[in-house]
């Protein structure tokens, strides 16, 4: 296994998939100025390498990510601003890295297998599956402490409904694996043993299909959601002309007809 510096970050690349380990249990697996380093480097990284076909982000110990470093933040205080610059850097910073996995051309797994909380429970939310332990809790608790998680709800209001959101982020309490399922904030809870193999599972039917084509899809989803419904079908029939003139998509097509498996391209 490949591992990233200071060690909070392992990667590991199996037939196409790229599993990213948080691994700073000391601090929760926190989303810290260098731990957000670490991600964005990664994931640049993989966004154009071929052999990448699928990222799976899980995490080492208890906590999957508590979000931010709050003892890192309160240090901050000490500067002459009281902490303000460092602050606005901090979660600009953080604000990238889920938009970067929201834009990454690769599906992005979460593989929560403890607590993910505030940008933790952000995390998860930008991800574009997420799969949990049934131990697995999540919450946007910053309400708790006087600081609403109003970078959180972004990504929240956009993957759960309005009133579920808006009630983690008031009441600031802890959601089990099924209640996060119920309201949509993951795909599926499966026995803390099989975790990994259900998430590798999935990963790998995923890396089987069409890079291209998975790559085309995925940003039409996130492009499509953000327009009126009119303007999304609009935009998708484009997308969908245009995918037809790919090599995938003619070989795709070809294969089902003769009843034999694709041959990918991946162009």
């Amino acid at each position: 296994m490949a591992k990233l510096n200071n060690d909070i970050l392992l990667n590991e690349l199996t037939d196409g998939v790229l599993r990213l380990t948080l691994n700073d249990d000391q601090r929760r697996n926190a989303l810290s100025v260098d731990m957000l380093s670490q991600i964005t480097d990664a994931l640049a990284s993989a966004a154009n390498d071929t052999s990448v076909r699928v990222i799976v982000l899980a995490a080492s110990g208890p906590v999957f990510c508590a979000g931010h470093d709050l003892k890192e933040m309160t240090a901050a205080r000490k500067e002459q601003d009281g902490g303000e610059a460092f602050f606005e850097q901090l979660f600009e910073t953080c604000a990238s890295v889920m938009q970067i996995i929201v834009r990454h051309p690769k599906p992005i797994i979460a593989e929560v297998g403890g607590v993910a909380t505030a940008a933790g429970c952000q995390l998860v939310a930008s991800c574009d599956l997420a799969i949990a332990a049934e131990s697995a809790q999540f919450a946007t608790p910053g309400v708790n402490i006087g600081l609403f998680c109003s970078t959180p709800m972004v990504a929240l209001s956009r993957n759960v409904s309005h009133k579920h959101a808006m009630e983690m982020l008031l009441l600031g309490e802890m959601l089990n694996a099924e209640k996060a399922l119920e309201i949509g904030l993951i795909n599926r809870v499966v026995p803390k043993s099989e975790l990994t193999q259900v998430t590798t599972s999935i990963a790998g039917t995923i890396a089987a299909k069409s890079s291209k084509t998975v790559a085309i899809g995925k940003r039409a989803f996130y492009e499509q959601a953000e327009m009126s419904l009119a303007d999304a079908y609009i935009y998708t029939s484009k997308i969908m002309a245009k995918n037809m003139l790919s090599e995938d998509a003619e070989e795709g097509i070809d294969s089902f007809l003769s009843k034999r498996p694709p041959m990918w391209h991946n162009t």
